[in-house]
């Protein structure tokens, strides 16, 4: 029975997040440690305090929720004696989930990881003036007929609109310019999709605006020391596994424009033999999708100390 092991990105933040696994184990407040050096920022004491507008700023909220995950994996290996290499078939992270995983598995290390993800969290902010963009969910909705909605709003005069996530249950996300995207809900509803609601966000994620973010990324990628994972990784943007270091370097930049195809990362992993799926890091968001997209397979968050038996006998 394989298991994979998962990472959760932007919107499982909440304050509070890692303070039990920083309480209990060792490794995991050497991993907070190493974050706030990194950075130059007790962003330990943001996640753990608040407050949550703070929080939820993508520059932070991104290197903490890597945070989160990275101290649940050194616990787990410390504690219930995980090793990556050998217990896991693959491993993936849903957006910025992605340098967690690569994280993980000891491709890049947690500080050079911390440093990125600011620099992404940043770049993305920027890339489009606040309101200017948009992002809305589709629920009970397909993939193919989420891209026909997008492609149909996307006008000269609306703007860019694209299919952002797939996540899987007919959840899809569309990003894109602001009158783009409410256009596609108009769309939406027209053809009877159950629920289209804008996304609370503060910036469009995922589609061809974050092209400055895109270029940002080339540039701090391109110096950064990437090796080889101990465990294959499923990439975002092509949901296959990867594993040479130029490979990941470039998929990393094309992930900030290209579409999440979470659903299809989840199908291959359970395709070639995966049974289990343990969320590491903050929220469930992702082992909820897991029952829509592949519901034979069983799913464990594992976020705080109490969570570890679950994991033993889970395993």
């Amino acid at each position: 029975m394989a298991k994979a092991f998962i990472f959760p990105g932007q919107g499982s933040q909440a304050v509070g997040m890692g303070k039990a696994l920083y309480d209990a184990f060792a490794p995991a407040r050497a991993v907070f440690a190493e974050v706030d050096d990194a950075l130059s920022q007790s962003l330990s004491k943001l996640m753990f305090e608040g407050p949550e507008a703070e929080l939820t700023l993508t520059a932070n909220a991104q290197p903490a929720l890597m945070a989160v995950s990275l101290a649940a994996i050194r616990a787990l290996k410390a504690e219930c004696g995980l090793d990556l290499a050998r217990d896991a078939a693959f491993v993936a992270g849903h957006s910025l989930g992605e340098y967690s995983a690569l994280a993980s598995a000891g491709a890049l290390t947690i500080s050079d990881t911390a440093r990125l993800l600011r620099i992404r969290g940043d770049a993305m902010q920027k890339a489009v003036p606040v309101g200017a963009g948009a992002m809305a969910a589709l629920l009970g909705a397909e993939l193919d007929q989420s891209r026909a909605i997008a492609e149909a709003a996307a006008t000269a005069a609306n703007g860019v609109c694209q299919v952002a996530n797939d996540n899987g249950g007919g959840q899809v996300v569309l990003s894109g310019a602001k009158a783009a995207v409410e256009k596609a809900i108009d769309i939406a509803k027209e053809k009877g999709i159950k629920r289209a609601v804008l996304l609370p966000v503060s910036a469009p994620f995922h589609c061809a605006l974050m092209q400055p973010a895109a270029d940002a990324m080339r540039e701090a990628l391109a110096g950064a020391a990437i090796g080889a994972p101990c465990v294959p990784v499923v990439a975002n943007v092509t949901a296959a596994p990867v594993e040479d270091p130029e490979a990941i370097r470039r998929l990393l930049v094309e992930q900030v424009t290209g579409a999440v195809r979470w659903r299809e990362c989840v199908a291959y992993m359970a395709d070639h033999g995966v049974t289990k799926f343990v969320e590491c890091g903050s929220g469930k968001v992702l082992a909820g999708l897991l029952k829509r997209i592949a519901p034979q397979a069983a799913g464990l968050s594992v976020g705080a100390p109490a969570d570890f038996d679950a994991y033993r006998a889970f395993l």
